[in-house]
């Protein structure tokens, strides 16, 4: 299903996640790869490798950065192939129209979290808590003499009967 998928398809599947500084700025999670992009690779062997995008391979779901080679045995270099999973994206190429027509009309997270919380019934609300005067502490303080009392009347009865 994956390599037969269509180019809109496999043009999604192309999507990186963010920085955090372009998740605070723009509110998206994730957006697809593009040419021109500025990426940090975040696993695999060139782990912290940061460049430019040069290529987009669709047809193998491959990306490639300026400057990241390695050298093949007969000495020539090529380009590593990296899947975009593996990179986070960490500033946007926006020359395109088409790309912040979609940034406009992807929902921010922001918002989302909003509505959510705007759905949602209210909590029930604990009571309020009163000011306290000394009247009313009075016979708080009163009252365990009064229920220790109470207690040696009603045990005093019952060793009284048994004797």
């Amino acid at each position: 299903m994956l390599f037969n998928a269509p180019a809109h398809i496999r043009h999604k599947l192309m999507a990186a996640p963010l920085s955090p500084e372009l998740l605070a700025q723009r509110g998206v999670k994730t957006l697809p790869v593009r040419k021109g992009d500025t990426v940090r690779i975040v696993r695999g062997d060139h782990k912290g490798f940061e460049g430019k995008v040069s290529r987009v391979d669709l047809k193998h779901f491959r990306v490639y950065l300026e400057g990241l080679t390695r050298e093949k045995v007969d000495g020539t270099a090529v380009f590593v192939a990296l899947h975009p999973s593996k990179v986070m994206i960490r500033s946007l190429s926006l020359d395109d129209k088409v790309r912040k027509a979609v940034l406009d009309r992807k929902k921010p997270i922001i918002k989302k979290k909003a509505e959510k919380a705007a759905k949602k019934p209210a909590a029930k609300k604990e009571p309020e808590a009163k000011e306290v005067t000394e009247e009313e502490t009075k016979p708080a303080e009163a009252a365990p003499e009064e229920t220790a009392k109470a207690a040696e009347e009603s045990e005093s009865p019952q060793t009284e009967g048994g004797t």
